[in-house]
């Protein structure tokens, strides 16, 4: 900011930083920061391969994903996680934390192994908290198959990178949260609707719900146990 006024006195426009803000205001422009990196791997992790290349899924609860984003308010911003179901594109489970530890991370992940059994395959990205320790055993004793996007490429991960899209042009964007309470339930009532109400062209039409109960679910046993400090 304090560049653009100078250059505007070279010029020949006497101008102040604060009038600077307020015209930049009005023509509808804003700074861009950069955004949070938030696949950072952790040290010494265990290496996994991309499972789902060219698979063709055919049911429920044959793959899971998860991922993280950050969801902008009034001020400030927060971290939100999901659980995805691939078949069907149904959210099996969500969190929001404004600190990026393992910990949200795996009460999503308890979540949706409360509502359904574990997936045969559960993919990520190589970020610290989904190669942690603790999410890594949290995955096996379940019994699940662990596949890893390579890195840098956000497309193995496609259908959860297309639901942060419609999360934030649907809802974060429209109404900005004023603080994580509103948040939270503003992405409470979106998550319902996009579960139940929204139409999905990849779908045929029907919402994630009515696809996911279409199909007899794929069923694997498994075990699930938060570590001691969750």
């Amino acid at each position: 900011m304090l560049g653009l006024r100078d250059y505007l006195r070279q010029l020949g426009y006497a101008v102040n930083a604060k009038r600077v803000r307020r015209l930049v205001r009005l023509m509808g422009q804003e700074p861009v920061y950069p955004k949070p990196r938030l696949s950072v791997p952790a040290g010494g992790i265990t290496r996994y391969p991309y499972l789902l290349r060219e698979r063709v899924l055919s049911a429920p609860n044959e793959v899971w994903s998860t991922d993280i984003t950050y969801v902008p308010m009034a001020k400030g911003f927060l971290y939100l996680v999901g659980v995805l179901d691939w078949h069907s594109r149904f959210v099996l489970s969500w969190e929001l934390s404004n600190t990026l530890d393992v910990g949200f991370c795996l009460q999503a992940l308890h979540g949706a192994l409360q509502q359904q059994p574990a997936p045969f395959i559960f993919n990520s990205d190589q970020g610290s908290q989904f190669t942690s320790q603790p999410f890594e055993q949290a995955l096996l004793a379940a019994g699940c198959q662990i596949s890893r996007d390579g890195r840098g490429r956000a497309t193995d991960n496609a259908f959860i990178e297309r639901l942060w899209r419609s999360v934030k042009w649907e809802c974060v964007y429209l109404n900005p949260a004023t603080d994580g309470q509103h948040l939270y339930e503003q992405l409470q009532a979106y998550f319902t609707y996009y579960n139940h109400h929204r139409p999905h062209q990849a779908l045929k039409g029907q919402t994630p719900a009515q696809f996911f109960a279409q199909t007899p679910p794929l069923t694997k046993c498994g075990a699930f146990t938060l570590p001691p400090f969750c």
